[in-house]
């Protein structure tokens, strides 16, 4: 039997199908691709059939969303970092009541004060936040570290610029230590998380949030005027309850301490903040040298001189420090006998270098003092009445 034939009728709608496929093909090239091209020459972007054809084409812009999955598991980001962060517990010994000639101990032997604070060696060199320096007479100090074992500490040392007071574990251990980031490369925006203790064994709290700003004319003095004592410039944060945190570090999403909260009351309203990495390395390094009460002290308020500032009061300079008292008397800008009133600076006085380098808020003046020692001497840079002037300043 022999296979039926094509009929002149089939092939002849298989070959308009052919030419309506290609046609069509050559439609679509022609209408997406060649008149857009054709209508952006010059010498044809004026013709009026092709300014028609384009203006009914559209442009479809397909998107793709792409999930960047960084290691967002927060247990997972803090799982080092959280075993650097410890309980110090300050033991005091019981207060004494004297009645007449008798002495009665008051009941209970001893009262404890615990404070949050983080391991930032192998070998147990602790550092927290305080406002003032640490007792060292009637107490004794331990640390509970995030298993759970407890260990006596000693004072190492507290550090007047930074407001950091350090301890050091008097066992011979190998114990976690955080990660410091360079604290130069925050951002605002930067996503951060809080650790702090809870008070309970193998648990700590934690805050998710941002760098919302970095504070570069914030003072550690809590004063309206700035002390030449006293660091300048720290992040801050937007956590709740950070006061929580005091003592703790704040990391980002990579692991690396990028602060150490700390707070302040200023006008009788608390401020909290973030102590930059960098300042908390190196205050320890002076620490761990035993160099934290030998820094250079050069004695003056003074209030930092912005842009804002310079132009609100009418000075010509809009960098620098501006010795300052709000009554213009020197003697409640310089301190009694310190180097700057040795060297005969005065209120009003700009302080705009120390041995060259200039002052202003990148380089705030503390920051630069904390370059030198006790018994350096140095040249200051100053306007005075408009005039520059050089005085050696020895520390």
């Amino acid at each position: 039997m022999k296979a039926p034939l094509i009929t002149k009728s089939a092939l002849f709608i298989l070959f308009l199908g052919a030419v309506f496929f290609v046609g069509g093909l050559g439609g679509i090239v022609l209408d997406r691709y060649a008149i857009p091209k054709l209508a952006a020459l010059p010498s044809l972007s004026g013709n009026p059939l092709l300014k028609k054809a384009t203006e009914r084409i559209t442009i479809i812009n397909k998107t793709e969303q792409v999930v960047i999955r960084e290691d967002d598991s927060v247990e997972k980001i803090i799982s080092q970092p959280a075993t650097t962060v410890v309980n110090i517990i300050s033991v005091f010994d019981a207060p004494v009541a004297k009645n007449g000639e008798t002495a009665t101990e008051v009941a209970g032997t001893e009262a404890a004060v615990t404070r949050t604070g983080v391991l930032l060696t192998n070998d147990g060199l602790i550092v927290t936040y305080a406002n003032r320096v640490p007792e060292t007479e009637g107490v004794r100090y331990s640390v509970l570290l995030f298993d759970g074992k407890n260990y006596g500490a000693r004072f190492v040392g507290y550090d007047t610029l930074t407001n950091l007071a350090y301890f050091h574990l008097e066992e011979n251990l190998s114990v976690p230590a955080i990660a410091l980031a360079n604290s130069d490369d925050a951002r605002t925006g930067k996503r951060l998380i809080a650790i702090g203790n809870s008070f309970a064994e193998y648990q700590n709290r934690i805050a998710l949030g941002v760098l919302g700003n970095i504070n570069r004319t914030f003072n550690l003095a809590g004063k309206s005027v700035s002390s030449s004592e006293k660091w300048e410039g720290v992040f801050e944060m937007d956590f709740a309850n950070a006061r929580n945190f005091v003592g703790g570090p704040v990391i980002g999403f990579n692991g690396e301490m990028v602060g150490l909260v700390g707070l302040l009351s200023i006008d009788n309203q608390e401020e909290t903040f973030l102590i930059p990495a960098n300042v908390v390395r190196s205050s320890s390094e002076r620490a761990l040298s035993g160099n934290l009460e030998k820094r250079a002290n050069l004695g003056v308020y003074y209030l930092p001189i912005t842009k804002a500032y310079a132009l609100g009061q009418g000075i010509s300079r809009d960098r620098g420090a501006l010795v300052y008292s709000s009554s213009g008397k020197t003697g409640l800008a310089v301190l009694d006998n310190s180097s700057a009133m040795r060297a005969g600076i005065r209120a009003g006085d700009i302080i705009t270098a120390v041995d060259g380098t200039e002052i202003n808020l990148d380089t705030p003046l503390p920051e630069v003092l904390n370059r030198y020692s006790q018994g350096d001497t140095i040249e200051l840079t100053l306007l005075r009445n408009g005039a520059e002037l050089k005085l050696p300043v020895k520390f």
